[in-house]
């Protein structure tokens, strides 16, 4: 659960880097003060975490939203509100109860995962590079650097997707709980897409 806590909070920073990839490809189409919705059909926010016993298990948000705000100096800001609610251990019902109850996310108190990166370049979704920014979980907020890979096409988030990914430490947000069961560390991945620009 604490990992699935902690992998939520990868996954909002990877979306994050996932919208940076994608902003550079809107930057030609929309000027300062506007906002680039990211596509939540096409991208896809998930983490991973291993038991004690060496089983990983896959997660991952059904329910999100974000967008990649254009800054009046020319970089990219990104914003992700995940819902704690929708967070899912894959084929698991019981890790799936574990992570919303009140020992991980305790999504009852804390229905949110939300994350603001600092403005950055908005080469970065091409070029690749580190990801900065505040993640906030069950009202902890913490500053956390995701990786955000090179893209593989001139537009990226638009003809290819951006691919992110970073590790967070459970046990940091106040989801230390189920120690005996589940690592500590979480890895986010996020495959990330924006609506192009009408």
């Amino acid at each position: 659960m604490a990992a699935a806590a902690g992998a939520l909070l990868r996954t909002l920073a990877g979306v994050c880097l996932s919208a940076a990839c994608v902003a550079p490809a809107f930057a030609s189409a929309d000027g300062p003060g506007q906002a680039l919705a990211l596509d939540t059909k096409r991208s896809e926010i998930g983490f991973s975490l291993k038991t004690r016993w060496g089983q990983q298990l896959e997660g991952r948000f059904d329910d999100w939203r974000g967008d990649i705000a254009v800054l009046a100096d020319g970089r990219h800001q990104v914003r992700l509100i995940l819902d704690a609610d929708s967070v899912e251990i894959i084929d698991s019902r019981a890790y799936t109860r574990i992570t919303r109850g009140p020992g991980v996310f305790d999504v009852a108190r804390y229905p949110e995962v939300r994350f603001v990166s600092d403005p950055y370049p908005a080469t970065l979704a091409r070029d690749g590079g580190e990801m900065t920014g505040i993640l906030s979980i069950r009202g902890v907020q913490r500053r956390e650097t995701f990786r955000i890979a090179a893209a593989d096409c001139a537009r990226p988030g638009l003809d290819c997707e951006v691919v992110g990914e970073g590790d967070v430490r459970r046990s940091q947000y106040a989801m230390d709980r189920w120690g005996y069961a589940l690592a500590d560390q979480v890895r986010f991945t996020l495959r990330m897409r924006a609506l192009e620009s009408r």
